[in-house]
């Protein structure tokens, strides 16, 4: 019987890595749902090469267009549709969906699937205590594809208990070796040329200013219940080794594989009897794994993890992640300077209005939705006002 599978944001890095996974064994899969924005051209390709039962293109223009071109697939334009689409539940959901907008769609397509994977960190880090009571409620089987929490996921066997420490790699992106008062003058055709991944622009930022290392921190923390004091960072520019995780057993196991998305994904789709295509061991990387500790002074944004509570997801998260999102997307409109996102990333933490959410836990969607909107808004004013004042 072919596996159904729904992708969400099926035209992003992630989607389309999955797709190319799926195509070499088609046979297997029934593609039941794909999902964008705006990338016309890239759905119409993948529509003629996987015939999905149901599309959501969420761009109401585009939803018109396709609902008139397509007669034989049922299309809708936006995620309020999903008891519409799914009379029963699927096998596995790809939840790909790139930055803020990933949330909704996350949380409420957990009750009509038996799996899902999970790659979109706003999800995570915004709504965990309601993605995981969702999975509970529904007994949908959750996995991680970030490769840093795949790996410990993997190293782990779901026995979150017996985690002593964990430790996360970094690749330091493209400024690991310059020093911080080199960058006053990077633009952001310079920070997105990351060393190891192929990745979009936002991504490339947050990993160039190593916000996305402070992500990961709390994604670990909430995922394996493992506290942030447990959680250490080491620089890794050869990307190899994606997780090491000590045991309170006295063993250290250490996950490599090569920089490639799309090994967390096969294995997120497959199980461990399936092969995947990849590089032979490297005996030159592994003597030279060349793993330091991270210099706080070149990436202050790692101090940020202290103004979060490790016992609780609270709403300071929506808080970090809305901030950054603004931040990043004025940088890259060139409206503020690269050394400015960690500096606001800083002073909106620091709001009093903020701060007070540290103890706050989220209590549904709307909620969360409603903060990210008022925080985006202060963030900017507040970077407007500071540039106002140069």
């Amino acid at each position: 019987m072919k596996k159904k599978i729904a992708i969400l944001g099926s035209t992003g890095s992630v989607g389309k890595q999955t797709l190319e996974i799926i195509k070499k064994n088609k046979k297997n899969f029934e593609i039941f749902l794909l999902s964008t924005n705006i990338n016309l051209k890239e759905i119409s390709r993948q529509i003629k090469l996987f015939k999905p039962k149901n599309l959501i293109i969420t761009d109401e223009n585009k939803f018109h267009l396709f609902k008139r071109k397509y007669k034989k697939i049922k299309v809708f334009n936006n995620y309020d549709n999903f008891k519409k689409i799914f009379p029963k539940k699927i096998d596995y959901v790809m939840s790909a969906i790139s930055g803020f907008d990933g949330l909704q769609p996350t949380i409420e397509i957990i009750k009509h699937t038996k799996s899902i994977a999970i790659a979109n960190k706003e999800s995570i880090i915004c709504g965990w205590n309601l993605i995981n009571r969702e999975l509970k409620k529904n007994k949908t089987n959750f996995i991680p594809v970030d490769s840093e929490h795949f790996s410990i996921w993997s190293l782990t066997n779901k026995k979150y208990g017996n985690i002593d420490e964990i430790y996360l790699t970094a690749s330091g992106g493209p400024f690991l070796n310059k020093k911080r008062q080199h960058l006053k003058k990077i633009k952001p055709v310079h920070a997105i040329k990351h060393p190891r991944w192929n990745m979009g622009k936002k991504i490339s930022i947050d990993s160039a200013t190593m916000v996305n290392k402070v992500f990961e921190i709390i994604e670990a923390n909430k995922i394996f219940n493992v506290s942030f004091n447990k959680i250490k960072v080491f620089s890794h520019p050869e990307s190899y080794v994606h997780a090491i995780v000590k045991f309170k057993n006295g063993l250290t196991k250490i996950l490599i594989h090569d920089t490639n998305m799309k090994i967390p994904i096969f294995n997120s789709l497959y199980n461990e009897n399936e092969k995947i295509k990849s590089d032979k061991l490297s005996l030159k990387k592994i003597n030279n794994l060349n793993l330091k500790p991270i210099n706080k002074k070149q990436f202050p944004t790692l101090n940020l993890i202290k103004y979060f509570s490790s016992k609780n997801n609270s709403l300071l998260e929506t808080v970090l992640v809305s901030a950054n999102d603004e931040l990043v997307d004025l940088f890259l409109k060139n409206k503020i300077k690269y050394l400015d996102i960690t500096k606001n990333l800083l002073n909106v933490l620091k709001l009093k209005e903020f701060k007070r959410l540290r103890l706050e836990k989220p209590i549904n969607l709307a909620q969360i939705i409603r903060l990210n909107k008022y925080v985006r808004l202060k963030t900017k004013s507040l970077c407007v006002r500071s540039s106002d004042n140069v």
